[in-house]
């Protein structure tokens, strides 16, 4: 680090409660097993009580935590002990240190093609051990700060959190003092090591190659002894207020779950929709059965083959059964454009295996509506959890009133029924405003 001339950063920060943040340039290229702690000092002219903070990335490629993968999905896998929210294919998980984060902090960017880069496996170790070889080479007290960019609950865009600390608290505890005014403060704990990577990132960036940055003038923050590390950062899950907040999510899917006629050409990730298959199988049964089987229709062509199959079953049978012309015929069966419109079909298929037999048709067909009943719990799953994923769907009747054709089409065994189907995609635009409904309306008190 090249000082600042007179007046510059460096003078100011000398100046009483004035701080300076400033980056250590002409680092080179980090390699496996590389000297970190060498390196930084070469590049730096420290001080006493300054505070380092160094981008994780050269942390964990100093470590050689540098994964070959072509899938960078099941590193994720691996670094995860929770997700904790899931959209699509991007994830929040808890990683292995309890931070909830992004993708578990795994990482594409500024590493080789066809490989990913970890976080440091216990970056307060890291942080420990880098402190004490700089303070070693350099002679100078210093405290040091392991950094990632993280998002935030409720707020957008990124910025730079300490993951890994020695030689400073991580918080500073206001409570019980008073403020200007005289009122005592009593929930006020400031993250100050999240204070002090965030400024660093405002001269650092992957963009322009500097991954270290020095805070000057805040010499009173940095301790004799390395401290706790991040820990006292990590909310413990007694004090998570959203943690357990399953319910609250539940309910905002279901909310916001619509029927969505009009989809873009956005292709549908199958793996989302067998998530929601998972969730659908949940569903409630009779005769502790599995009353259900969803035909996945991933195939342009097999969709078209199946819905001109189903509009030529349904147009003979609105000419022949019910003698409806030609107009009100095409008027009736446009109703299924829905279905040709969407990138993706499921059909959900009723099965009666483990249903009992009942001589008298009462009881046989109230075994039937048991089964019945089942299924479009299943289906209600379904979409829920298809809205969850940020998919929109429509669950049309039709496959209902043609099944012979529909098992024909897909050749499917004679004891499933097919239950409709549900069209998925891509919502092309914004739902309408939907009052929400009084429950009132649909109770009965006794």
């Amino acid at each position: 680090m090249t000082a600042p001339a007179p007046g510059g950063a460096a003078a100011d920060a000398a100046v009483p409660g004035a701080v300076a943040v400033l980056p250590v340039t002409g680092l080179p290229e980090v390699e496996p097993g590389a000297d970190l702690a060498e390196l930084i000092a070469k590049a730096g002219d420290f001080q006493d009580g300054d505070v380092l903070l160094v981008t994780s990335k050269i942390v964990s490629k100093a470590e050689g935590r540098i994964l070959r993968a072509a899938d960078r999905e099941a590193a994720i896998d691996a670094e995860t002990v929770r997700v904790v929210a899931r959209r699509g294919k991007a994830r929040i998980v808890e990683n292995r240190n309890g931070m909830v984060m992004a993708a578990a902090g795994v990482d594409a960017s500024n590493t080789a093609p066809g490989t990913v880069l970890l976080l440091p496996e216990d970056p307060d170790a890291s942080a420990r051990a880098l402190r004490a070889a700089l303070q070693r080479l350099t002679g100078r007290r210093l405290g040091v700060l392991i950094t990632d960019t993280f998002g935030r609950p409720w707020r957008n865009g990124l910025t730079d959190v300490a993951i890994g600390a020695a030689g400073l608290p991580v918080l500073a505890d206001h409570r019980g003092r008073t403020d200007s005014h005289g009122n005592e403060l009593t929930l006020t704990v400031t993250a100050t090591a999240d204070e002090l990577a965030a400024a660093g990132d405002l001269v650092k960036g992957k963009a322009t190659g500097t991954p270290v940055a020095v805070v000057r003038g805040l010499g009173a923050l940095v301790t004799e002894e390395d401290g706790e590390g991040v820990r006292p950062l990590i909310r413990p899950a007694a004090d998570d207020m959203f943690r357990l907040g399953t319910s609250e999510a539940l309910r905002e899917a279901v909310t916001l779950r619509r029927t969505v006629r009009s989809f873009t050409a956005e292709p549908v990730d199958p793996d989302a929709v067998r998530r929601a298959v998972a969730a659908a199988v949940t569903a409630p049964a009779p005769h502790h059965t599995t009353p259900w089987r969803f035909v996945l229709l991933e195939s342009a062509a097999v969709r078209e083959r199946l819905l001109d199959a189903m509009l030529a079953a349904w147009q003979r049978d609105l000419r022949e059964l019910d003698g409806w012309d030609a107009e009100k015929t095409a008027r009736r069966t446009a109703r299924g454009d829905v279905l040709r419109a969407a990138p993706y079909l499921v059909v959900p298929c009723l099965v009666m295996d483990g249903s009992h037999a009942y001589p008298d048709a009462r009881r046989a067909g109230a075994e039937r509506e048991m089964f019945t009943v089942a299924i479009g719990a299943a289906v209600q799953n379904l979409l829920v959890a298809l809205t969850g994923e940020g998919y929109g769907s429509a669950w049309v009747s039709s496959t209902m009133f043609c099944r012979d054709t529909v098992r024909g089409v897909l050749d499917l065994p004679d004891g499933w029924d097919p239950m409709g189907a549900v069209a998925v995609g891509r919502p092309a635009e914004a739902p309408r405003h939907r009052p929400a409904r009084d429950a009132e309306a649909f109770v009965a008190v006794r």
